[in-house]
């Protein structure tokens, strides 16, 4: 029997005012949100960490929360992605990683560090923020995953540096920022960013088919075809992988109908 990694599917963040009385029911509390997403969705993505420190009692707080296998990724701070010298980001680093994260114990999940449009790929440079990446914080593993939305991220030696680093790369499916389906580390992160309001499942039943089946082949080890790579002649590991896909952006109203149809699919 062939192993496979787990795929979890979820949204970004909990609070968002159309979600209630649509995903959330017209009776739950604010403070009730978080617990319940827990319930229906296995991981979410946190964007309020970009743009400000939380306390180690919040972190505390989110893990007592939800469920024992959920997870939640964290974006780390503008702070360290944006800037010329990347390679200048230690201590900026530090602050984020050491302001209590750790306290979501076993429900942290991939770090998120995500560029801007306009920052283009500098080799050096990035390979000396990639050095600044620990493997763990306060003896908690930790795993990063890198989203770049410039096409000049789109060459092999980028992902030979990924992969030479344990760092994966987020496989996006966007409008207009490139998409880079190569497998770099242990785990492979989606997020579809193609979804529409006026679609109550977010992407239309067919996608949700694709995007389920494409989950599978690389939580399986494999890599599906169809998707655009930076190092298309290049071969991953064939090996079991864990799975984290987003519903983000586009058709956010949406969003958390979306994650629950992949879910059902993949599961």
């Amino acid at each position: 029997m062939t192993k496979s990694g787990k795929i979890r599917v979820g949204i970004g963040g909990w609070t968002f005012e159309p979600w209630e009385g649509t995903f959330y029911p017209d009776t739950l509390s604010k403070k009730r949100q978080l617990e319940f997403a827990g319930k229906e969705l296995r991981t979410i993505e946190v964007n309020g960490t970009y743009y400000s420190s939380q306390k180690p009692e919040t972190f505390a707080r989110w893990a007592a929360e939800v469920p024992e296998d959920f997870v939640f990724s964290l974006k780390a701070s503008r702070f360290v992605t944006n800037r010329k010298v990347l390679a200048e980001a230690g201590e900026s680093m530090q602050k984020f990683l050491t302001q209590g994260l750790t306290e979501l114990g076993p429900h942290l999940g991939p770090i998120l560090w995500q560029f801007a449009p306009t920052k283009k790929f500098e080799p050096e440079d990035f390979e000396g923020f990639l050095k600044l990446l620990p493997e763990e914080q306060d003896g908690l593993p930790l795993r990063h995953v890198v989203e770049v939305r410039n096409p000049t991220f789109q060459v092999p030696e980028f992902v030979d540096l990924l992969e030479k680093y344990k760092v994966a790369v987020v496989l996006a499916e966007h409008a207009d920022y490139p998409m880079i389906a190569d497998v770099t580390a242990d785990f492979v992160y989606l997020r579809l960013q193609k979804g529409s309001d006026d679609i109550k499942t977010c992407y239309a039943p067919d996608q949700l088919d694709l995007w389920a089946d494409r989950a599978k082949t690389f939580a399986a080890g494999g890599e599906p075809d169809g998707l655009a790579k930076s190092a298309p002649d290049r071969r991953a590991k064939k090996e079991p992988r864990d799975v984290f896909a987003f519903f983000i952006t586009e058709g956010k109203v949406n969003a958390p109908n979306g994650a629950r149809e992949l879910q059902k699919r993949v599961d």
